[in-house]
């Protein structure tokens, strides 16, 4: 030992050395581990319905349809907080082809947006007409104000038969260039002009 530090050789620098190299050893074999496994989310509630709303009893009317035919997702939306939330339906579907098309024919509660009392329960039926082929994991979708989306537990439904295609209301698009150009002319001709 006298040699060893003799030959300049300080024992308090290799220990912390030594101490970082175990650390990073162990933070990346952890991380290779995490990286490994694989976690199945299937079934388990969004964190929103944990904290806020609790997506309950979501059914769903089939799992396995034609073009054109109907399906209808139901269920209860049960707040857990002491102050009323402003929501909207929708569906969320993920499939391995490309599309994702469904047309909405009905909610209830009706409207796009509706209010959740405090505490409190709210049934909720949605009906959706598929568009599509394909195999498509569908969750019923709830998104609150100010907080951001949440999705239900969700069902496998198959949906075969050949792709229904909706033709483009052009009028409405039309509409909607003018309504943007308008308002664009509008800002351009009441925007005060500033000298730099």
């Amino acid at each position: 030992m006298f040699f060893l530090v003799r030959l300049g050789v300080n024992y308090t620098s290799n220990i912390q050395i030594a101490v970082v190299a175990l650390f990073a050893i162990v933070m990346s074999t952890s991380t290779i581990i995490a990286m490994t496994q694989t976690a199945q989310g299937h079934g388990v509630q969004a964190q929103l319905q944990s904290r806020f709303v609790r997506i309950q009893d979501e059914a769903f009317s089939t799992q396995t349809l034609n073009t054109g035919d109907q399906m209808t997702v139901t269920g209860t939306l049960q707040s857990l907080v002491n102050k009323p939330l402003r929501a909207w339906l929708s569906l969320f579907s993920e499939s391995t082809n490309a599309g994702n098309r469904w047309e909405f024919i009905a909610r209830d509660p009706p409207g796009n947006i509706f209010d959740i009392p405090p505490q409190g329960t709210v049934p909720y039926s949605i009906t959706a007409k598929a568009l599509e082929p394909g195999i498509y994991h569908v969750h019923t979708q709830l998104n609150i104000e100010h907080v951001g989306p949440g999705l239900g537990p969700g069902q496998t439904v198959q949906v075969t038969g050949p792709a229904i295609l909706k033709p483009i209301p052009y009028g409405n698009v039309v509409y909607q260039c003018i309504l943007i150009g308008a308002g664009l002319g509008i800002t351009f001709a009441t925007r005060p002009w500033q000298v730099i």
